[in-house]
C-alpha cells in the first residue's frame, strides 16, 4: 500500500510536504513525484504505469491551470485526490480548473494538505483494517481535543 503524490513541478514542494507529513504519522508509505501534463505527459504516464500494480492511492499538487489531477484520474483506474495548492495571487479563481472536470474524469478535490492525506488514508484503510485503527485513534484524539478545549472555556483557563 502506498500513496504517490505527483506534483506539477517542485514549486509545489512546501505543499506536498504537508501531505507528506500527515501521511507518515499513520505509518503509510509514500512518495513524492514531479511530472507536468502540460510538459511532459509521457512521464506522468510513465509514473502511473509505475504504481498501477499497487494498492495506490494517487494524490496531485498541481495550481494554476490543473491538468495534471484530470490527466492522472483518466489514465488510472485508482484513486485520485486532487490537492491543487492555494494561490493569493489569483484570489483562489485557479481552483476551477481543479472543479471543472470532462466528463468521465473524476478526481476528488480536497483543499487542504492535512485532509487529503486522510482522505487517502481512508481510502487505504477500505483494504487494510490495521489502517482503520488509526483512522478512529485520530478522530478520537481531535474530539478528546475538542472536549479539553470546552472544559478549559467552561472553567475560565483561556
Amino acid at each position: 500500500m502506498k500513496i504517490v503524490i505527483i506534483m506539477g513541478s517542485l514549486i509545489d514542494i512546501e505543499w506536498a510536504k504537508k501531505i507528506e507529513d500527515k501521511i507518515k504519522e499513520f505509518e503509510v508509505d509514500v512518495d513524492l513525484r514531479v511530472a507536468s501534463a502540460h510538459k511532459t505527459p509521457i512521464k506522468v504516464l510513465e509514473i502511473i504505469k509505475e504504481y498501477e500494480k499497487e494498492d495506490v492511492v494517487f494524490i496531485t499538487v498541481a495550481g494554476r491551470s490543473n491538468a495534471l489531477s484530470g490527466f492522472v484520474d483518466a489514465n488510472t483506474i485508482k484513486p485520485v485526490i486532487a490537492c491543487p495548492p492555494y494561490n493569493e495571487k489569483f484570489s483562489g479563481f485557479d481552483i476551477f480548473s481543479s472543479l471543472r472536470m470532462p466528463s468521465g474524469v473524476a478526481p476528488l478535490i480536497v483543499l487542504e494538505p492535512e485532509q487529503a492525506a486522510i482522505a487517502a488514508i481512508k481510502i487505504l484503510s477500505i483494504k487494510y483494517p490495521q489502517l482503520n485503527l488509526k483512522i478512529k485513534e485520530f478522530q478520537k484524539k481531535m474530539k478528546q481535543e475538542i472536549e479539553k478545549q470546552d472544559r478549559d472555556l467552561k472553567n475560565g483557563k483561556c
